[in-house]
């Protein structure tokens, strides 16, 4: 494989200036058209200098500017390494305007690369230049980070109202949270107050040193520390004042069992199962008597009923003031209580789903006691602590609430595929998987023996992930054997099988990965024979040999045809696990419209 920059075929549309379908024109009009140096069928990497050099000899404007160059010798280095690179960039472009003009490096910028990165600061300012090679990074991993939206960020930093205090971040991952606090105006446009120190802590040690470039870069104050927040707290004993935290969310792997007698669990040991309650409990110990706490939290956690006694002893403590509901999770506002004062009698619970703006005028008249979506603490108490904003709508606003979940509800379905009855089933000639194997049509890889994915810098995807189909949420240290995953890679558990869509992740523990040809097979026909022979494809299984699953020889256009058809299959399994949860809400929003005259039958009745 050649050592060159490469880039896609997106990046030679935006090079060129011409949409993806002209470079799709161009590879199958010109033979000379340069040939994939890397990548897959489906995403093939070429070589950019050869690119540039074809470009030229046709005419065809195109320019790649400095940044652009950068970018592509930085992922000329492989996806695994790519978070660090980016974050040694960070570590010399913030050296050198901090005024040493050497930048540290350990090995990982080459003395060309560090020259263009600090080449790109010069000519567009260090921040800028950062802020290009990151935007980049998250692009091309935004399904293996999970980055807080920008409006709910920069509300969330408005709401805690840190300016000349402390911030902390306990959850920092890039940044996202603590740099909206140079987007965040305040009321009436005037620019935003910093906060005097910026505190962040962070599991993964690549996303830390980003999130510290970033912040220092902008000549924030800032400490970011690498490290387990739950298990080896960096603040341990530091109250700040105010909190923001966009929690991992279902982190089964917490440290339930290391942290039971931990002096942070001040309201209830957090359930095995409610790790988000961790956090909260873990943020409000960080924050002083009177500081403001704001966290992301998964819908769920407003109900469960493992968590009802923590959510109960929040409330008549006084410390969690409001639930808000945000488009893909909820946001609680909590409030450390300060020594001998009276808890509040009610709490704000809103929808706010359809319309972010309706926040912060709520949380204001609810701190000014003037608020009309409030429920009383005693009736939360009484019944079920259940504290899901939709199940508290005023009643005026059941029947949109109803609407719109039915309108997701209806939007998330999908179709099985249209296939035709046979009164005889077809006999075609088979082959087994291992003949395959054996013909070289398919590779059969797994992760190494003694892999742990529970903390480091490289996104795993796990057993879960295949699952659920969701994106990794392991993570493990870079090692030699790690398998890196590809686009078109089949991916099996003893559960379930998946089809890769992006590559930057690499293979998790107890998973088979089996790398077609592509050129002979396609990988959604062998991932659908995988899962009809019942997902056993870990050879860990001493009732089922994989090797023996059978497929029928067919041309690839047939295979193709088979494949579309799996692949909707498992689009409809994925559609029936999302519509079974908007189901569970629609029927409670439906009972309760009802019950409350709010909602009325449409056939034969007259309201």
């Amino acid at each position: 494989m050649s050592h060159d920059p490469t880039v896609n075929a997106g990046d030679i549309a935006r090079l060129a200036g011409v949409g993806r379908a002209a470079v799709s024109n161009w590879r199958r009009r010109h033979d000379d058209f340069p040939q994939p140096v890397g990548g897959t069928a489906n995403q093939p990497l070429f070589s950019l200098p050869q690119i540039e050099s074809w470009l030229r000899r046709y005419g065809k404007s195109y320019q790649v500017s400095l940044g652009d160059r950068v970018w592509q010798r930085l992922k000329a280095a492989g996806d695994l390494r790519l978070g660090e690179l980016v974050a040694q960039a960070g570590i010399l472009l913030t050296d050198r305007h901090d005024g040493r003009q050497d930048g540290r490096q350990d090995g990982l910028l080459d003395s060309e690369l560090a020259g263009l990165v600090a080449e790109l600061a010069e000519r567009h300012e260090p921040l800028t230049a950062y802020e290009f090679l990151c935007e980049r990074y998250l692009e091309a991993h935004s399904r293996q980070l999970s980055i807080t939206r920008d409006d709910v960020a920069e509300l969330m930093v408005r709401l805690v109202r840190a300016e000349g205090g402390t911030l902390l971040d306990p959850a920092c991952g890039v940044g996202t949270l603590l740099l909206a606090l140079d987007r965040s105006p305040r009321p009436g446009g005037e620019a935003p107050r910093r906060p005097a120190k910026v505190l962040g802590q962070e599991l993964s040690e690549t996303s830390a040193a980003i999130a510290a470039a970033r912040l220092r870069l902008r000549g924030l104050d800032a400490e970011i520390v690498a490290g387990d927040a739950m298990r080896a707290d960096a603040f341990s004993g530091l109250r700040a004042d105010a909190v923001v935290c966009d929690p991992p969310f279902n982190e089964r792997a917490w440290g339930y069992e290391e942290l039971t007698g931990d002096p942070r669990w001040e309201y209830g040991l957090p359930p095995r199962g409610e790790p988000e309650l961790a956090w909260v409990q873990h943020c409000l110990t960080h924050v002083k008597p009177g500081g403001s706490v704001a966290i992301l939290m998964p819908p769920a956690a407003a109900s469960r009923k493992a968590g009802r006694r923590i959510r109960a002893n929040l409330l008549r403590a006084g410390a969690l003031r409001a639930v808000v509901a945000l488009p893909g999770a909820d946001l609680w506002l909590l409030r450390r209580p300060k020594p001998g004062e009276r808890p509040p009698s009610e709490v704000l619970i809103l929808d706010a789903v359809g319309d972010l703006e309706l926040v912060e005028p709520a949380w204001r008249a609810y701190l000014e006691d003037r608020s009309d979506k409030t429920v009383r603490i005693i009736d939360l108490l009484a019944d079920e602590v259940d504290m899901t904003p939709a199940r508290h709508q005023r009643r005026d606003d059941v029947g949109r609430a109803f609407a719109e979940v039915r309108d997701r509800f209806l939007a998330a379905s999908a179709a099985p595929p249209d296939l035709k009855v046979l009164e005889q089933p077809l006999d075609q000639p088979a082959i087994t998987l291992g003949d395959l194997i054996k013909e070289g049509l398919v590779t059969m890889v797994q992760a190494p023996a003694k892999m742990v994915a529970d903390g480091g810098d490289v996104p795993v995807l796990t057993a879960d992930d295949v699952l659920t189909g969701g994106p990794p949420t392991g993570s493990a240290v870079m090692q030699q054997g790690l398998v890196a995953l590809r686009p078109g890679d089949v991916v099996a558990s003893y559960s379930s099988v998946r089809v890769i869509a992006d590559g930057g992740a690499v293979l998790g523990p107890h998973l088979t990965l089996y790398r077609v040809d592509g050129r002979r097979l396609d990988p959604d026909f062998l991932a659908g024979y995988l899962r009809a022979a019942g997902g056993r494809a870990s050879t860990g299984s001493s009732r089922f040999d994989v090797r023996r699953t059978r497929l029928p020889r067919l041309p690839l256009k047939e295979q193709k045809a088979y494949g579309d058809a799996f692949r909707q299959l498992a689009v409809l399994e994925d559609a029936i696990r999302e519509t079974s949860t908007l189901g569970h809400t629609l029927i409670r929003l439906g009972l309760d419209g009802l019950a409350d005259g709010r909602l009325h039958p449409t056939d034969g009745l007259t309201p």
